[in-house]
């Protein structure tokens, strides 16, 4: 697919979340935009952010949909405490599932 039918698509079907890992840190920081779908609910895209910056097989900064923002070359997987930012909504990953902060 060309550019510019790619960007296009991205802009109509796509949004980007951020996600910010927090409680292990000095101060919270951006680590890593996550690509997703712009139909599912705010939940659903914090589940996928999480997913995605999460290593199983492979280091998670290595995902497609991820790019990474990390300070360093390496960083810890996603987990309790951290947040992921939906437009303007903040959610704090919970022990189980989403707040919204």
């Amino acid at each position: 697919m060309n550019d510019a039918l790619m960007k296009n698509y991205e802009a109509t079907f796509m949004d980007k979340v951020a996600v910010i890992h927090a409680p292990f840190e000095e101060a919270p920081h951006t680590v890593a935009m996550v690509e997703v779908p712009k139909h599912l609910s705010d939940e659903e895209k914090c589940e996928i952010a999480f997913k995605l910056t999460n290593t199983i097989e492979e280091v998670w900064w290595k995902n497609e949909g991820v790019t990474y923002m990390g300070p360093d070359k390496t960083c810890r997987s996603t987990s309790t405490g951290d947040f992921v930012l939906v437009g303007n909504r903040k959610y704090k990953c919970a022990f189980v599932g989403w707040e919204l902060v």
